[in-house]
């Protein structure tokens, strides 16, 4: 997912909008009061602490929503890793605009950042084996386009963005509904009757789920939701290359290397967004000198 594809999307200009008001709704009082309109200075975007960066571009938009006059200097590449100390950008033109922006961009930017150094974590241990890494639905609501993105960022990969792009067949659903087969000829039914193009996936909770979805067939990947590695092992036996496959559930940093030796194709990790903790940001502003 690129920043352009994010960005094309309607909602995100709608969320910095809505965040603005949210922040300075019947204006920015305290700023206002105490800083003169003509008024300029800079200030500087520092990392303070060591992090992969994500979210430049958004910062940017958003000191231009609320000041197009805004000069911004960009020091490093999105997703580069900075240490504690270092320039993320500068930003110079009216004070009042700078102050106004300053926590809508930190707090968009410390969380993205967050998820992107997170994320490079779990990718780095992930890079030696042929699995791929997912993030699953998870997300801060209204905020999931750019958690994904800054998922991407960090070397992992995105599963389905909500719940329009794939069918997900969870323990739910196959309760509600009577059974896996049952599921999965409905699902196979409304398909073909709404005439829609759309992967399937299934979720199975023991091996006799998983050979009763080979039995059934026409799905597209099987998710194995919290079996051991060594439970792995055996379904991929019986799988044997049919459909892709999935694992999930309790699958954390200490273990991760346990279910990537089982040749699994991926392994989903809602931590990415849901646990990620925000990278201390600040932003020091100097008075411009008459």
């Amino acid at each position: 997912m690129t920043w352009e594809q994010v960005w094309a999307n309607p909602q995100i200009k709608e969320l910095i909008a809505l965040g603005i008001r949210e922040d300075i709704g019947t204006g920015d009082h305290s700023t206002l009061a105490s800083i003169s309109e003509s008024t300029k200075g800079s200030a500087k975007m520092i990392a303070k602490q060591d992090a992969y960066i994500t979210g430049i571009p958004l910062a940017i938009e958003i000191f231009h929503s609320i000041d197009p006059a805004l000069t911004i200097s960009v020091k490093i590449k999105e997703g580069a890793f900075i240490r504690k100390g270092e320039i993320i950008m500068e930003v110079y033109g009216n004070a009042r605009s700078i102050l106004s922006a300053e926590r809508l961009v930190l707090n968009f930017i410390q969380r993205m950042s967050g998820i992107t150094t997170l994320s490079q974590h779990f990718a780095s241990i992930a890079k030696s084996y042929r699995t791929k890494i997912l993030d699953t639905r998870k997300t801060t609501p209204g905020h999931r386009l750019l958690e994904k993105y800054a998922v991407n960022i960090g070397g992992c990969s995105n599963h389905r963005i909500g719940l329009y792009d794939m069918i997900m067949l969870k323990d739910n659903h196959i309760d509600f509904c009577g059974g896996i087969e049952h599921s999965i000829n409905k699902t196979k039914d409304y398909l073909k009757v709404n005439n829609l193009n759309l992967k399937i996936e299934i979720e199975t909770r023991s091996l006799q789920e998983v050979q009763e979805v080979l039995s059934v067939g026409g799905v597209d990947v099987i998710m194995l939701d919290n079996f051991n590695p060594t439970q792995i092992q055996e379904a991929l036996k019986l799988i044997n290359g049919a459909v892709l496959t999935e694992a999930s559930g309790g699958i954390s940093e200490h273990n991760l290397v346990d279910y990537l030796k089982t040749g699994v194709d991926f392994i989903s990790i809602g931590a990415l967004t849901h646990s990620s903790k925000n990278i201390d940001i600040s932003l020091k502003t100097v008075l411009e000198k008459k």
